[in-house]
């Protein structure tokens, strides 16, 4: 299949080509030609960044999820000392605590987790 190119073009392609070890012209297009219909079709995006920026990335996320999970266990920390500061100091059954867990699955998955301490509250005095 014969290829017409600019002649600046064609000058970096032969700069290219020994700097990407291929054997030819016709190689690296070949090449370029698979880069840029994998670059078009969206598969395999970190293929196709450059390595410092995927490095950037990843360390971003890595930093994130390390710092999200510390504050997990600081706060599941927190939540374990509330409830048994609050467990020495209540009489629940083991009905009740059975219910309550119910009803509180139901209102953190209608609630997508945003929970209101005020509706407790109107709940625990029978305001629903």
């Amino acid at each position: 299949m014969p290829v017409w190119l600019y002649p600046s073009t064609l000058e970096v392609v032969d700069k290219l080509v020994k700097q990407d070890n291929c054997k030819s012209r016709s190689d690296y297009l070949e090449t370029a030609a698979q880069f840029y219909a994998g670059y078009l079709s969206g598969e395999e995006a970190t293929a196709y960044l450059p390595p410092a920026l995927v490095a950037a990335m990843r360390g971003t996320v890595q930093d994130s999820e390390n710092r999200i999970a510390r504050l997990l266990f600081k706060l599941a920390v927190e939540i374990n000392m509330m409830m048994n500061v609050l467990a020495a100091g209540m009489e629940i059954s083991d009905e009740d605590l059975r219910q309550l867990r119910a009803r509180a699955v139901r209102e953190v998955k209608q609630t997508n987790g945003r929970i209101n301490f005020k509706d407790a509250i109107d709940y625990q005095r029978g305001e629903e």
